[in-house]
């Protein structure tokens, strides 16, 4: 083989994103050797900015004509490129965050950055791997990060306990994935590239063989796991309370885009001829993840644990874009990660620098906020109202779009549940506000009453004073200019061939960027 050939069967420049956030974590580590902790404010700047050089690199390969790289392990279009840039995203506003209550913990932030820079890295090729080694390898490099960054704060019990969860509960999801994936590996005829698993599968005439829909359900419930989807959820709720407060944010976003990235490209490419028993049982999921999620929310008494079951919820909404099967119906699940990236970490921000000042994270020590700390107040309130669809913000519209697209579809009661269920979430969001907000002097907890001056001139609190402006104002005005960033999640699905081949048809015509504002 020519020099030639392999170089354009490598085209190695597709991953230049992954390539910079590489010399990124070998950068954290090098530094961190020279220099010593004195630096370590300093490689959380240098860790942001290497991951906004490769957002911008991710920008730069929009709409490339050979998005096709290493022999077809990995794709780089459209949609893979908007995921990615998602993962980025949410790993440098976490590092952002991390800095102060890293510091707090008593432990290390290079080997904490570097981890998670590692779990960002796999994140970003799961989102565009298209053959089966790639897509376990970077599954795996994923989750042992996570499981890492969760138990981090070592000295805490909560956090080993919820490490130790996490990892039992994950190796067994790995595999279960993995069984699955050996069945199609089996049934195409030892294939591993997505497309040659689909031709294999049509080619030996199994479409609907049992082994197939056992592969299925397989991948499924390994999918199900990333996505913290019920019932596979049963980590999320002590994942989220016992683990560092800055590495629940990244898994909140980052994984779970990852999760969904991973269940588009596989489910639409392998599994058309089963397209309705996939369908069928995401509904399923969607259900029980609406339902659960938010209705078990109600009861929370602590603002991680509730956030958890809000993420539960949050996924079962953004499976109807899937169930939908559409092109609105997949740009609308792209527009509403792009928009739950910035209101859930400004949630976790405002909680961050709550717990940082208090050393709580319990909902009724918010009672009478407002009047001790007017901007993390109004930040978390932005964040909450925006999760439960209060319009204008931005999870209004992320909703609008995502109920649209399935109304269109035909899934009308889905539809109507989620509507019910985001009402349910509305109250368990609006009493935290109203707690900050409404309550009387007298009624004030004994933890903000006692709360000490704000100061944004302490060390480690300029990177969370940042963090939560950025995404407080992109939650705000992200709302109000809906339209660019769906004609953005729109054009990534328009522009993939892979999702063009296999969109569901329906009577009627796809929605556009204007329809949800015509109702």
């Amino acid at each position: 083989m020519d020099f030639a050939n392999l170089t354009s069967q490598l085209n190695a420049g597709t991953i230049l994103p992954e390539g910079i956030v590489i010399v990124t974590l070998l950068g954290v580590l090098i530094v961190d050797l020279i220099l010593g902790r004195t630096s370590s404010r300093w490689i959380g700047y240098l860790a942001s900015a290497g991951l906004l050089t490769a957002v911008v690199a991710l920008y730069l390969q929009w709409d490339a004509t050979n998005p096709i790289s290493f022999s077809g392990s990995f794709v780089g279009d459209d949609l893979s490129i908007v995921f990615r840039g998602i993962v980025a995203l949410s790993a440098a506003v976490t590092i952002l965050m991390s800095i102060r209550y890293i510091e707090q913990s008593g432990t290390a932030l290079a080997e904490f950055i570097a981890i998670l820079l590692t779990a960002t890295l796999g994140g970003m090729f799961v989102s565009g791997a298209s053959e089966l080694v790639m897509i376990f390898i970077s599954l795996e490099t994923l989750s042992i990060s996570s499981y890492l960054l969760t138990g981090y704060t070592k000295r805490d019990p909560r956090s080993n306990e919820a490490a130790l969860k996490y990892l039992l509960i994950g190796a067994s999801s790995t595999a279960i994935f993995l069984y699955g994936v050996s069945l199609l590996y089996g049934l195409s005829g030892g294939q591993t590239e997505l497309t040659a698993i689909a031709k294999g599968i049509t080619a030996a005439d199994v479409g609907q063989s049992l082994g197939l829909v056992i592969a299925l359900i397989f991948v499924i419930a390994g999918i199900g796991f990333k996505i913290s989807a019920v019932p596979f959820h049963q980590w999320t709720p002590d994942v989220y309370e016992g683990a560092p407060t800055p590495v629940i944010a990244f898994l909140s976003v980052g994984s779970k885009a990852a999760g969904f990235a991973l269940a588009i490209r596989l489910l639409t490419t392998v599994f058309p001829f089963v397209a309705d028993e996939w369908r069928f049982v995401f509904t399923a999921l969607a259900v029980l993840s609406m339902v659960l999620g938010n209705v078990v929310a109600l009861a929370q008494t602590s603002m991680k644990r509730m956030l958890a079951y809000s993420s539960i919820g949050q996924a079962g909404f953004v499976m109807i874009g899937m169930i939908a099967g559409t092109e609105a119906g997949y740009a609308s699940m792209v527009f509403y990660l792009l928009v739950y990236l910035f209101m859930n970490l400004c949630g976790f921000t405002c909680i961050i620098l709550f717990s940082l000042r208090t050393g709580t994270d319990q909902i009724a020590e918010y009672s009478g906020l407002y009047q001790k700390d007017p901007l993390l107040t109004l930040g978390l309130s932005v964040s909450l109202l925006s999760l439960g669809g209060i319009p204008p913000l931005a999870g209004f519209f992320g909703k609008i779009y995502l109920f649209w697209a399935g109304w269109q579809a035909g899934l009308y009661w889905l539809v109507l549940l989620g509507l019910v269920t985001s009402v349910v979430s509305i109250y368990y969001y609006i009493r935290v506000v109203k707690m900050m907000v409404v309550k009387e002097p007298q009624e004030m907890s004994d933890v903000v009453r006692n709360y000490p001056e704000v100061r944004w001139d302490l060390p480690g609190f300029r990177p969370l004073q940042v963090g939560l402006i950025v995404t407080l104002i992109a939650t705000s005005i992200a709302g109000i200019l809906s339209n660019p960033l769906f004609t953005l999640a729109n054009n990534s699905i328009s522009h993939t061939p892979m999702l063009q081949a296999t969109v569901r048809t329906t009577q009627i015509s796809a929605v556009s960027t204007q329809q949800p504002e015509e109702l």
